[in-house]
């Protein structure tokens, strides 16, 4: 039977993880350069993201083709490996039989796609034009994406944040690795010149308030709940599995 503090941790629980959508949702729509109800395409062209964004613009205009190539496969990298860490993670507590850990996992999971899905409502609602579409003068060291390949928020770096934070929160020893991946994830897109920063910022805080909205009460109470049920077999402490 479900104790009072008990109950009284998983409506903290709870409570914590709607404030954490609220704020994420009205971040992004701080973020939001407009378009909702706008039959054309939107275009920034001024502000400080577009300064910023003309600003590294220049820095890499002179790098080789080579260099353009391998900072756009970098930027697709950073997702595999964040993925292939969540893989490893659910492997290993598939194999080492801990319900907490599986299922915090597979809640990353739920919660990234999730994330990815409203990120790509997003696009269609505020149908902004990329920079390197948008801006005269400025050229992407990249292959522009075609015009209806929307540019907020970035999918890459929704991705991207969604993921690390999962990770993080689940295995707290890995937050540095994941946080620093996201964190290249969504430069990389700015660098490569196909987003705004502002696009890149609001992916990341679209992504990474999701998943831990969706990961923080289950997985709390499903770690509690294994803690006590070490606890009643005689244990000490219920160990998480190592890498």
């Amino acid at each position: 039977m479900e104790t009072h503090s008990q109950k009284n941790f998983r409506v903290t629980r709870l409570l914590g993880s709607v404030a954490l959508l609220g704020a994420g949702a009205g971040a992004t729509a701080w973020l939001s350069p407009g378009g909702l109800g706008e039959a054309d395409a939107t275009e920034v062209t001024k502000g400080a993201s577009v300064s910023s964004y003309r600003s590294v613009a220049g820095a890499v205009a002179d790098v080789p083709a080579w260099m353009a190539s391998l900072l756009e496969a970098a930027g697709e990298g950073t997702l595999v490996i964040l993925g292939l860490l969540l893989v490893r993670l659910c492997w290993t507590a598939v194999r080492r039989k801990d319900a907490a850990g599986t299922a915090g996992a597979v809640l990353i999971g739920v919660g990234t796609v999730a994330a990815y899905a409203i990120s790509e409502a997003l696009k269609l609602v505020v149908d902004e034009e990329r920079p390197c579409r948008a801006l005269r003068g400025v050229e992407a060291i990249t292959e522009c994406p075609p015009t209806g390949d929307w540019s907020f928020p970035s999918n890459h770096a929704t991705l991207a944040a969604a993921l690390a934070v999962g990770l993080a929160m689940l295995r707290p020893r890995l937050a540095t690795l994941t946080l620093s991946l996201a964190g290249a994830a969504a430069l990389l897109r700015l660098l490569v010149g196909v987003h705004y920063p502002h696009d890149v910022l609001a992916g990341a805080i679209l992504g990474g308030t999701v998943v831990a909205a969706v990961l923080l009460p289950p997985h709390a109470v499903g770690a509690r709940s294994g803690r006590w049920t070490a606890r009643s077999r005689g244990r000490t402490a219920l160990r998480a599995p190592g890498w």
